[in-house]
């Protein structure tokens, strides 16, 4: 006999009491729900014999199963896994409106359970024990974890998130060692640090006329430029002064340079001065380096041997100062010194001459920057005594204003 014909003679059986008696009997009037409420039911009399009802358990009084409250029903002992689908009186149940927050899940086995359609956004999982759980025959595909807080879901109950003050701090990230170092760090050949391309570099630093104490108007220019690679330059330098509508003095360096540091580079080459009013020209061998200090001070420095062992060193240092990405100031501090005199180039032994000044352009674009300065100049040694023979001036302040290009 099935289930459905059981069922149907129960009742029937339960119709005929009612009639012949007039009344229903106290059994008669429970819910099918009793045998989940064990408190609430009385104790059957012996006179009154109760028909097996199968679905006693689990069958609810009211037709729709979907307001059924399981909050307080005990799954621990349920295996819905190994119930057959057709035949378990959950097939056709919602549980969209269950209250899952106080059951207790640990013994049950969801591997055969199928929760595509299940909405879980309003179940509180905070307090479920998954620890006993398998989870790998379920399928996942529609359920919404949009407001399940698995914050306090014990997934890892081995590891405790505050750990004791006597435990021993936890190293997420294992210790760097040398050979991590080696294997992020390789030693790299040069073509890969340094490009191979060839640029270049040209500038105009100063072209400026000035006004001096005692020699009038004149010019003077200082220019530098460069060609070749990172690694590989080719320098040219040049600087001169005309004054009275004469060139006073003019010389040109060509240097091969080497870069030998981040910020360095070495220079060799040939500088020749030129000869003007009358006065021998003279050619030096030059050996120097060009970089930026710290604090970014541009600094040049260069050695010069030239004729009957005459050594000289030539150094310059300039810092620029931003009182706005346009307007700049310049500070130059540059000197001269020669182991030997050379009267007949106005040279002298010792220190020869220092120069001092600052210049404040405005770059109404980067490649071009008109300025005006103040620069202060003063020879010493051999170098003032040659020329207070001359004109009696070693010191002069000048005013000037010039341009500034580069490309």
């Amino acid at each position: 006999m099935s289930r459905s014909n059981r069922h149907s003679l129960a009742i029937g059986l339960t119709s005929v009491l009612v009639l012949a008696t007039g009344c229903a009997p106290a059994w008669a009037q429970e819910t099918d729900h009793a045998a989940h409420h064990p408190a609430a039911k009385p104790a059957a009399s012996p006179s009154s014999p109760r028909p097996a009802d199968p679905h006693a358990g689990h069958l609810p009084t009211s037709p729709d199963k979907s307001s059924d409250d399981h909050g307080t029903m005990n799954h621990g002992n349920m295996r819905h896994g190994a119930a057959n689908p057709a035949d378990s009186e959950h097939t056709g149940m919602d549980h969209s409106t269950m209250d899952h927050s106080t059951m207790d899940h640990s013994g049950m086995d969801h591997s055969g359970m199928d929760h595509s359609g299940m909405d879980h956004s309003g179940m509180d999982h905070s307090g479920m024990d998954h620890s006993g759980m398998d989870h790998s025959g379920m399928d996942h595909s529609g359920m919404d974890h949009s407001g399940m807080d698995h914050a306090s879901m014990g997934h890892q109950p081995g590891v405790s998130e505050d750990l004791p003050p006597t435990a021993e701090p936890r190293e997420p990230i294992p210790v760097v060692t040398p050979t991590d170092r080696a294997a992020a760090f390789p030693d790299l050949d040069e073509h890969l640090m340094h490009g191979e391309s060839i640029n270049s570099y040209w500038a105009l630093d100063r072209l400026e006329a000035w006004d001096a104490d005692e020699d009038g108007t004149g010019m003077a220019w200082e220019a530098q430029g460069w060609v070749g690679s990172d690694l590989n330059r080719l320098w040219l330098r040049s600087e001169g002064e005309r004054a009275g509508g004469s060139t006073e003095s003019a010389d040109v360096e060509v240097l091969y340079g080497r870069a030998i540091a981040r910020w360095w580079d070495a220079v060799a080459g040939v500088r020749h001065d030129f000869a003007f009013g009358g006065g021998p020209s003279r050619t030096y061998a030059a050996l120097g380096v060009i970089g930026l200090a710290p604090y970014k001070f541009e600094v040049s420095a260069t050695a010069y041997l030239g004729e009957s062992g005459q050594l000289g060193v030539g150094a310059e240092a300039e810092y620029e100062m931003l009182f706005t990405n346009r307007l700049i100031g310049q500070w130059l501090v540059e000197g001269e010194a020669w182991s030997k005199d050379d009267p007949a180039v106005g040279i002298g032994s010792g220190l020869s001459k220092v120069e001092a000044g600052f210049r404040l352009r405005y770059e109404f674009h980067r490649q071009f920057a008109p300025y005006v300065g103040v620069v202060w100049e003063r020879a010493y040694g051999g170098t003032a005594d040659q020329r207070r023979a001359q004109s009696g001036d070693i010191d002069d302040t000048r005013i000037v204003a010039g341009v500034r290009i580069w490309f």
